[in-house]
């Protein structure tokens, strides 16, 4: 009989245990203390929590104090593993309680205007960023890369957006309740889940030649994933849940609730879909079986925890010194300009479509552009591809941040020219439309 790896595997030495520690409570201390700061400059506290990866990493703590630097996050891929274990825990946790809060009922009435708003803020940045492609310099394609493969990747970076970072802003600027915010974040779902499937072509593309067997192999994965969630998935986790439930304590409720979360980001991972997809659609599958106020200990810890140390260190790995070259620079605030403004009048002119006034379209577009740790992905997808060079993985990072910082501005002006409903009210304090798990039926 074969040993379990982890009977055999060396155990972690005392100097790991403790930096991984110590690297957390910097990470968590700093986040933190950042995010509170942005609070109390009226920003959301994301972008604070946002900048502590920058600040600590190879931008200014590196670069002003790189012995220092090095000791705190040393170039050990094993030490980076234990934190980049955390920030994945952490960023399906998020994005579970997320999917959780989803008034599915609101969605699937409004579902013409969820469609337009995702049609709108995937088909504009796509092409935009597909035309940008085909004109930057050779120079900054990475060696071998064709021209329309990398054409094809910078339109998918364009199109993404970061459900993580969008619901994170959301819910610091008490808008996650709001029918804006529940439309933003349903269609950045569907946005994103189209997206997933393009890079995965574009994968295809780039390492070998693209059969149409591999294209009806992406699709069926995805609308079989979809299908199971919704057949399969729904009835099962309302029997956990209820049977998590039957006590009233939420205690036992919240662990049932993120054991349902890690296997839909497994299952997901399983089928080469995004793990954070398969967070999302096992949240929304709780919002459907579970009364939200019995998972408030796991919104709690998640949005006191996890969520500030995902943000951090999502920031770890940028470095805006390349920006020092002046072509890079400008090719970056034209591709930052694109990114922003295909979102922005994606979103927006698919929200007036569907028969949204002028501030909840301007709110949609900002909130669907804010691009996180998910366009950090697809950055580093693209660099192992071998589709960019260092200076255009700056870019594509660039653009992670700077739509991330620009989303909250934005938000705040739009949302507060929206009026709340009352509908939005009930949302807000749990009590609808979801019923307590003790009375939900078989």
């Amino acid at each position: 009989m074969r040993a379990l790896a982890l009977a055999t595997a060396p155990p972690l030495t005392a100097h790991q245990v403790q930096l991984f520690l110590l690297q957390l409570g910097v990470l968590l201390l700093l986040a933190l203390c950042l995010g509170r700061l942005a609070v109390r400059c009226g920003l959301p506290a994301v972008v604070g929590e946002l900048s502590t990866g920058i600040l600590l990493g190879p931008s200014v703590f590196g670069l002003l104090a790189p012995e220092a630097a090095a000791r705190l996050l040393p170039a050990q891929p094993g030490q980076a593993h234990l934190l980049d274990a955390v920030a994945q825990f952490a960023v399906l946790m998020f994005v579970g309680v997320a999917g959780a809060h989803l008034d599915l009922g609101m969605v699937r009435r409004r579902r013409g205007v969820m469609l337009k708003v995702s049609l709108g803020s995937l088909l504009i940045p796509l092409g935009l960023g597909v035309g940008a492609g085909f004109l930057i310099p050779r120079t900054l394609m990475g060696e071998g890369a064709q021209r329309p493969v990398f054409a094809l990747y910078l339109g998918v970076a364009l199109s993404v957006s970061a459900i993580p970072v969008i619901a994170k802003t959301l819910a610091d600027m008490r808008l996650l309740h709001r029918d804006v915010g529940q439309l933003t974040l349903a269609s950045a779902a569907l946005t994103d889940a189209v997206s997933w499937f393009l890079l995965s072509l574009v994968s295809t593309m780039a390492v070998g030649t693209l059969a149409p067997g591999d294209i009806a192999l992406a699709v069926l994965s995805l609308t079989g994933f979809v299908a199971a969630a919704a057949f399969a998935g729904r009835p099962l986790v309302r029997w956990v849940m209820r049977r998590a439930g039957r006590t009233g304590d939420p205690v036992p409720v919240a662990a049932a609730a993120a054991v349902v979360v890690l296997l839909g980001a497994a299952a997901s991972q399983a089928l080469e879909l995004e793990a954070v997809f398969g967070a999302f659609a096992a949240g929304v599958l709780l919002s459907q079986a579970v009364d939200r106020r019995l998972l408030a200990p796991l919104r709690s810890v998640t949005l006191a925890v996890f969520a500030p140390l995902f943000l951090a260190t999502a920031g770890l790995r940028i470095d805006l010194t390349a920006l020092a070259d002046p072509a890079v620079l400008v090719t970056g605030l034209v591709v930052l300009v694109l990114a922003s403004l295909g979102k922005l009048a994606g979103g927006y002119l698919g929200a007036r479509s569907g028969g949204l006034g002028h501030w909840e379209g301007i709110a949609i577009g900002a909130g669907l552009n804010a691009r996180g740790a998910v366009e950090i992905v697809v950055a580093a997808v693209g660099l192992r591809l071998g589709l960019l060079t260092t200076a255009t993985y700056t870019i594509v990072l660039l653009i992670a941040v700077a739509t991330s910082l620009m989303a909250p501005p934005l938000l705040r002006r739009a949302g507060a020219r929206i009026e709340q409903t009352a509908e939005e009210l009930l949302r807000e304090a749990g009590t609808a439309p979801p019923v307590a798990v003790a009375e939900r039926p078989d």
